[in-house]
């Protein structure tokens, strides 16, 4: 309990004749470890585990630490995303007399979304220095990173795929998901590796010559790897994320040299219903066109679904239920924007998208900090250009994702609150931290942007 309760004296630094706010290190420590346990899905891995509800566990552990030292918070009353997601939580409370089914909201949906929004609290409030930014950052790129290589490693060992798509006539393609240890289908996956692309480039392939050459190691292996989870979503959501990269490069002809030799060789080892899957995206012709069409009118009908109750919409997580109901099918079409519609309304879809423009707000304010600011250090540079990059990857991918109660918006805009007051009270470093103890993600980081 004495680590829980650490004095603030003992915890917060003296600076410029006051006194820094800082979060002890239990729970700080506590918070990776919630990281590692929810994206690895330790309760699947190891026996018995998941008889004590980590998850729930660790939320409660941390959230009375961060209680009891109240005090050593930052002060977020003011910040834009931290009202609109109060405002968000609030709504989705005060309107439960209001929604079509209440009582799933309660009984089924509300413990999903109170474990994605944590992210965005836990984040926010833990992360308060550069060296824990740092740490948080390799932590999340490295479970992201083996959350890819593991399902990727039994197919190629053991012909592992995890999924399947339905091509018509009776013809099925397989397609690589998650590990059977995680929960992921393959447009999840990839999303993962879109996720984790542009972290892996701005930091490794800039830094010294040892990062450049994990990143040319891991590079293919995560694009063979999306080439096999036959998403469509996550293809565009990479090309986004190439086009950030080639627009900040300072040698774009060599990049559209290399981006040409990619391609040419990532459809070399495309199988024919691959290459099909993939082309449905321009060609009307192909195969799986219809999915393609099929993904489109869902889309188009969640939206008319949504608007059968406008203002409070159906309830936190009921998606599948409205569909149900009015359709006879209960699969989403899998869009944020049309999810927000059907089950939080108009009210909670316009203070949602507040929340994402706050987002979007403060990474330009932290753009312009950064270059305005001469000791900011090449790790902070890359950092904000990766942020960009990832904001308006989620932004498109949303159109193909839900997310009001998946954890990615939220531990986002946690980061970015992180970075900014960072930024914001001049805490920066330019000396490298001590890399003891870290994942090999991070020690390439640093010492790719000392």
């Amino acid at each position: 309990m004495e680590l829980l309760t650490t004095k603030p004296h003992k915890v917060g630094a003296i600076r410029n004749g006051r006194r820094e706010l800082k979060v002890s290190s239990f729970c700080f420590g506590a918070y990776v470890y919630f990281l590692v346990d929810f994206f690895l899905h330790l309760s699947a891995r190891i026996p018995g585990y998941g008889v004590i509800r980590p998850t729930l566990l660790l939320i409660l552990i941390i959230s009375f630490s961060l209680f009891v030292q109240r005090d050593n918070l930052r002060d977020l009353n003011k910040d834009p995303m931290y009202k609109s997601i109060v405002i968000l939580i609030a709504y989705i409370f005060l309107s439960l007399p209001f929604v079509e089914w209440p009582g799933s909201v309660i009984k089924n949906n509300l413990s999903g979304f109170v474990k994605a929004v944590v992210f965005f609290f836990f984040t926010a409030f833990i992360v308060d220095s550069e060296r824990r930014l740092k740490i948080l950052i390799s932590v999340f790129v490295t479970c992201q990173v083996i959350r890819v290589l593991e399902p990727l490693y039994l197919n190629v060992t053991q012909g592992y795929w995890g999924s399947k798509t339905h091509l018509g006539m009776g013809e099925f393609a397989q397609r690589l998901s998650g590990a059977p240890s995680d929960v992921i289908n393959p447009n999840e996956l990839g999303f993962v590796i879109a996720t984790a692309f542009p972290f892996l480039y701005y930091f490794l392939w800039l830094g010294r010559w040892k990062a450049k050459l994990f990143f040319i190691f891991l590079a293919p292996i995560l694009l063979y790897a999306l080439v096999l989870t036959m998403s469509r979503g996550a293809m565009i959501a990479m090309l986004v994320i190439a086009w950030f990269i080639f627009k900040d490069s300072k040698r774009k002809a060599l990049l559209l040299v290399v981006g040409a030799a990619t391609l040419v060789t990532l459809w070399s080892v495309m199988s024919a219903d691959q290459k099909d899957r993939y082309l449905s995206l321009v060609d009307s012709s192909a195969k799986q066109a219809a999915s393609a069409e099929g993904r489109i009118n869902g889309m188009i009908n969640e939206f008319i679904i949504g608007l059968k109750r406008p203002l409070f919409g159906h309830g936190l997580g009921t998606t599948g239920e409205a569909k149900h109901h009015l359709t006879g099918r209960s699969k989403a079409a899998h869009n944020l924007y049309a999810e927000l519609l059907i089950e939080v309304g108009v009210v909670g879809l316009i203070i949602f998208m507040y929340y994402m423009l706050s987002i979007y707000r403060t990474l330009k304010i932290n753009k312009s900090r950064v270059s305005l600011n001469d000791e900011s250090s090449v790790f902070f540079v890359r950092l904000n250009k990766t942020f960009i990059a990832v904001f308006w990857m989620y932004a498109i991918y949303s159109i193909n994702y839900w997310g009001l109660s998946v954890y990615y918006w939220y531990m986002f805009g946690g980061m970015s609150i992180a970075f900014g007051f960072l930024l914001q009270n001049g805490r920066l470093k330019k000396s490298e931290d001590s890399l003891i103890g870290v994942p090999r993600i991070q020690r390439a980081i640093s010492r790719g942007t000392s």
